[in-house]
């Protein structure tokens, strides 16, 4: 079954670290086309951001990506913390969605605070940091 899991074909070790890559590409019963992206922070084995870090970029990027691109479905934070998985109806050239990204990230830096970061409205609302989501943020738009 592992062999069904496309981020376990990719070999991590030959991967370099911020990038943006197409990862999958699913057709649905009805003809519905979903992309799955892999929005890659940092080195993988390298490193890992904290799961405040993490959490808040889930946050403000869940946000600031849905104004820079249409049909997003999901953007899920990668368990490896290097990264996160952006899933959306469609096929986005892998350029649009950097721009888009890259877009993003510069509000990250302006954000003053992270929506829905309360126990209504976040499972762990007390796990984030502002501070270190604009660091990795920064790290990332210098180097994409």
């Amino acid at each position: 079954m592992a062999d069904k899991v496309e981020s376990f074909q990719l070999d991590h070790r030959k991967v370099k670290a911020p990038y943006v890559r197409r990862a999958d590409r699913l057709v649905g019963p009805r003809g519905d086309v979903v992309t799955k992206f892999d929005l890659r922070f940092l080195q993988p084995n390298a490193g890992a951001m904290p799961t405040g870090a993490l959490h808040t970029l889930e946050h403000l990027l869940a946000v600031y990506l849905r104004e820079e691109l249409v049909g997003i479905i999901d953007l899920s934070p990668m368990g490896c913390r290097t990264g996160f998985y952006l899933t959306l109806f469609g096929e986005p050239e892998v350029e649009e969605v950097k721009e888009a990204l890259k877009r993003a990230l510069e509000q990250v830096l302006a954000a003053s605070e992270v929506p829905a970061a309360n126990e209504v409205q976040c499972g762990h609302y007390r796990d984030h940091s502002l501070a270190g989501a604009k660091e990795y943020a920064s790290l990332v738009l210098a180097a994409l």
